[in-house]
């Protein structure tokens, strides 16, 4: 096993499967299913889960609505994305925390971090919602703050193609796709691998990203293994 510890960060799309808004219960049991192998091979895994199936801040601030408003409306959709993931993962047979970034004392844990890290080490997935609890950064920002906090040895961004490519591969199909790159070169080729922010924290604390296929059946666990599955970025 390369990575004892990683930090999955999944999109509020993803969980959306075929249909246009909201959560597909079919493709939140396949999640679920993936993450139980690599719970079950003994890696420590903890998740930060967007909210764009529910609501996007920046969407409703180009609208018109109050963007501060409206990024909170977005965490709030993250923590109902991490109830239904922890309900899946349960019903997997998963032991599960929700922790939030917003005090919501009914249905999630306070963010603290020893207590994440102790959960983790008891084998739990612990699922981050509520962004950071700020306005204006990404749970891009917030999967990478949790990571660093947390000591995990890489992000796993889970999306709907198997990497980073030099265009968009859903418009081009010529487009050429990546294996391996450096923090340096995805500046350099302006490449959109996550919001600045979030790249730079991971890049200055010299934490590794792979971008893969999360819908392939089994690519989770290779990667957790050592398998070359998506692209590195990396020093």
């Amino acid at each position: 096993m390369k990575y004892k510890r990683i930090l999955l960060k999944l999109s509020g799309e993803a969980l959306m499967g075929n249909r246009q808004y909201g959560i597909d219960t079919e493709r939140l049991m396949e999640y679920a299913q993936e993450i139980k192998k690599v719970v079950d091979r003994g890696c420590e895994i903890a998740i930060v889960i967007g909210g764009g199936n529910i609501f996007r801040g920046v969407a409703g601030a180009a609208k018109g609505m109050d963007r501060v408003q409206g990024d909170y409306m977005g965490m709030l959709a993250t923590v109902i994305n991490g109830m239904a993931l922890q309900g899946a993962l349960e019903d997997a047979g998963i032991k599960t925390r929700l922790q939030s970034a917003i005090e919501m004392d009914k249905v999630a844990e306070p963010f603290i971090k020893r207590r994440a890290v102790r959960h983790l080490e008891k084998g739990r997935v612990v699922i981050f919602g509520a962004g950071t609890g700020n306005p204006y950064f990404t749970t891009d920002t917030a999967a990478t703050l949790r990571a660093i906090e947390i000591g995990a040895d890489v992000i796993l961004k889970g999306t709907r193609v198997d990497g980073i490519y030099d265009s968009d591969p859903e418009k081009n199909e010529n487009a050429v796709k990546y294996n391996s790159l450096t923090f340096e070169e995805v500046f350099e080729k302006d490449l959109k691998v996550m919001d600045m922010t979030a790249f730079t924290l991971s890049h200055e604390n010299k934490l590794p990203i792979i971008v893969f296929d999360m819908n392939k059946d089994g690519n989770l666990l290779k990667i957790v293994d050592g398998e070359n599955v998506g692209t590195l970025v990396n020093l």
